[in-house]
């Protein structure tokens, strides 16, 4: 099986917005994220109605990562095997078994034809044949999107360079495509989490990307890394308001691009500055999406009332995700009224989906679609699970705070801008 970096177009993967995995694309609906074996344990384990605001967890794979003399990557996909023996942290990557998965078993859903053109050589479909392995073009071919980013700096300014990708992102890849480099020759596997892609379902993905809780640290950390966590929270909202921005991508409709924001940005931010931060968040370069408010703040009351009923769970260092459609379907309407910002039906800065000035959507007062999801549990636990030895009571209230804040403050945004 073939896989590809994700990129943060439409197809794109839920994270790297902020945070330092390199997502790598499975198919359409499903991402791979490097195993952590606590994080796949938790996932196993979730409480049904926790399951609604967590990506869905559809397994494990392996992945070998195999290169060549032209500086070429070949991922190649078999099926993971685990010893009951033995748990997976202890078990020596290159002694599981390397036959390949089929095509079928690998393919849950057929690719978009966006995506044809990355997929040369697979073999055909059936169940007696196997995905040959491919050899992918260079990473900066996979996390091209067809809609341009812009980084905003520290100074809120927008960078010189409009960017076909998102630049986080790239950062993450590279760093992850260099470990696999210098690895190559041991022919090393690597395990994935299988996990559902949040985003396939929005055209232009709205991500907000946000660390939730007043600690981040789990309880197996290290001293020296619990105090430098302790600092990070002090020194930012997460102290103040249980949460802090930890990444963030806004399609803009004036110009037909993404604004983007890393974790840095988010640590200096003051509670005036995270008030501004999630305006801009909800701001389509036009005009505020009020339309947001409710369906966004349904889903945050529903979450808060689902954690207050999980007694001894702590969710440190996780991240939560709202997301919503950048293709608004006004967005037709705002072509139309406003020639001057650029936006006329023929300009190449938007997508071909809304240069015909009209919506998709079977009519413009549906309510917008949005999505809340928790994610990252690495460093979660609850009381029996794994044997953790410390045992926490009630709820998360960090956590809590953090959603309570987060209402909070939506509502008021809501009341001002009526």
């Amino acid at each position: 099986m073939w896989l590809s970096p994700c990129s943060k177009s439409a197809t794109g993967a839920q994270r790297n917005v902020g945070g330092h995995s390199s997502m790598m694309r499975y198919d359409d609906h499903t991402v791979c994220k490097p195993l952590i074996t606590r994080e796949q344990r938790f996932y196993e384990s979730l409480p049904p109605e926790m399951k609604e605001f967590t990506p869905e967890y559809k397994g494990v794979v392996s992945v070998c990562f195999e290169g060549d003399s032209d500086g070429y990557i070949n991922l190649v996909a078999y099926p993971y095997v685990e010893n009951e023996a033995l748990e997976q942290d202890d078990m020596p990557e290159r002694d599981q078994p390397r036959r390949k998965h089929s095509r079928r078993s690998l393919h849950r859903s057929s690719s978009g034809t966006e995506h044809k053109e990355e997929k040369p050589g697979l073999a055909s479909d059936s169940s007696e044949s196997s995905i040959q392995e491919t050899k992918s073009p260079r990473v900066d071919l996979h996390i091209h999107s067809d809609v341009p980013f812009q980084m905003l700096d520290g100074n809120s300014g927008l960078s010189s360079e409009k960017i076909s990708y998102n630049p986080w992102s790239l950062r993450c890849h590279k760093q992850q495509l260099s470990r696999m480099r210098s690895e190559s020759k041991d022919r090393k596997l690597y395990k994935f989490l299988l996990l559902e892609n949040v985003v396939h379902h929005f055209k232009l993905p709205c991500v907000l990307d946000l660390k939730m809780g007043t600690r981040q640290h789990g309880d197996d950390a290290s001293e020296e890394k619990a105090a430098r966590q302790m600092k990070k929270c002090e020194q930012s909202t997460s102290a103040t308001l249980g949460v802090r921005v930890c990444g963030m991508q806004v399609y803009q409709l004036d110009t037909g691009h993404y604004l983007c924001r890393n974790k840095y940005y988010g640590r200096g931010l003051s509670i005036e500055g995270f008030r501004n931060a999630l305006y801009q968040y909800l701001h389509n370069g036009i005009e505020l999406r009020k339309d947001l408010f409710e369906p966004v703040l349904a889903k945050l009351r529903s979450l808060k009332a689902v954690l207050e009923r999980q007694a001894s769970y702590r969710f440190y260092s996780s991240s939560l995700l709202i997301i919503y459609d950048g293709k608004d379907s006004r967005a037709g309407m705002f072509v139309e009224r406003r020639p001057e910002m650029c936006l006329k039906r023929v300009d190449s800065s938007l997508p071909e989906s809304l240069q015909d000035g009209s919506s998709t959507e079977p009519g413009s007062s549906a309510q917008p679609k949005v999505d809340v999801r928790m994610i990252d549990f690495a460093h979660s636990t609850f009381k029996g699970f794994r044997d953790d030895p410390t045992v926490h009571d009630g709820p998360d209230m960090g956590y809590v705070f953090g959603l309570e804040s987060l209402i909070n403050i939506m509502e008021q945004m809501r009341e001002e801008n009526q």
